[in-house]
């Protein structure tokens, strides 16, 4: 399989898989996200690239009217880095993009669906996706170029195996 997607309920262990795996990955370009935790509560999320660049992505004080619940989220930020870090690993040839997540806040803008596609088409990609109903999401589990893992209490401490075999086998596999 070319592209590799992991979805599951919030809090399951997506993002801590994909840490696991590119940790040890250089070329790998993308982005991962992470809670913002204030006082033991979520007030946010921050998006973290792999070439070093960090914004806050959304945030219970940010003003905006791109809103996920609570959230108002920061389009242009995500535009400038996400968006940006995606374009640059394809440029690249960059052998793994990673992409944390595919998901409500991040498919407000329509740069990232068109870099995502393009990815999709030119790279190799690992990804979380929120288990949302969206047009975008719908096109992706289309894709005879994509597998799709649900992430479970039962089943997430042995998929870093698997993540590994994904990394390390050729894209037509």
């Amino acid at each position: 399989m070319k592209h590799l997607i992991l979805t599951g309920v919030p809090g399951i262990g997506k993002t801590t898989l994909i840490r696991r795996l590119v940790e040890n990955i250089k070329e790998a370009r993308g982005f991962i996200t992470e809670e913002i935790r204030e006082k033991g509560r979520r007030r946010g999320f921050r998006l973290i690239t792999f070439s070093g660049k960090e914004i806050i992505l959304a945030h219970e004080r940010i003003s905006s009217m791109y809103r996920v619940g609570k959230y108002g989220v920061d389009l242009k930020a995500f535009e400038e880095t996400a968006v940006k870090e995606i374009e640059e690993g394809i440029h690249v040839g960059s052998p793994l993009i990673v992409i944390d997540e595919i998901g409500k806040m991040e498919l407000y803008s329509e740069k990232f669906v068109e870099v995502l596609f393009k990815a999709l088409d030119l790279s190799r990609v690992l990804a979380t996706m929120g288990k949302i109903r969206h047009p975008v999401v719908d096109v992706i589990k289309r894709r005879k170029d994509v597998r799709i893992i649900e992430v479970t209490l039962e089943n997430r401490d042995s998929l870093l195996h698997q993540l590994k075999s994904f990394h390390s086998s050729s894209p037509s596999e």
